[in-house]
């Protein structure tokens, strides 16, 4: 009878262990759940708060604008032995629409502008690989410049140059 009753223990100790199986599954699964619902909610009062609470700032994810600047600019500037002549496209980027609207509707003040800053240069700076990213470096700075001053934000990427020749 002793071993009766230790087989019958046995056989009922694995049948309770069964049974909190499950409840243990359906906490576990109600607990995600919660934790999900609760994250939504918090992720979808962040979202509202910041397009709520501040000034709307360009999306970096949007796609590329370019305006390119034609015709290329051609100036004139002194070298040591004689005059040289300097050829360069300029191409703007931007992932704002509303900055390459108004770098289009600067382009004759940026014009001048670039005028001035390609005019002023000295043929053995702008004549290397270095010279030439300083000098693409000063002309976004002077594009940026003027389209802050019109938008309010500097809205420009980028400045490309898409020729440069000089003789």
């Amino acid at each position: 009878m002793i071993d009766d009753e230790q087989a019958g223990a046995v056989v009922d100790a694995p049948a309770e262990r069964n049974s909190r199986k499950p409840m243990l599954i359906g906490v576990a699964v109600a607990l995600l759940l919660a934790l999900g619902a609760g994250g939504y909610v918090w992720q979808a009062r962040q979202g509202t708060h910041a397009a709520t609470g501040r000034a709307k700032a360009p999306d970096v994810g949007k796609a590329e604008l370019y305006l390119p600047m034609d015709p290329a600019f051609v100036v004139n500037f002194r070298d040591a032995e004689s005059l040289r002549y300097l050829q360069v496209g300029v191409t703007l980027m931007s992932h704002d629409p509303e900055a390459i609207n108004v770098a289009k509707t600067a382009d004759p003040v940026l014009r001048d502008a670039l005028v001035a800053l390609f005019s002023n240069q000295d043929y053995s700076i702008i004549s290397d690989a270095a010279g030439r990213q300083k000098l693409q470096e000063q002309a976004l700075g002077a594009v940026r410049k003027i389209v802050q001053a019109r938008l309010g934000r500097p809205g420009i990427d980028a400045l490309y140059f898409t020729s440069f020749v000089m003789q």
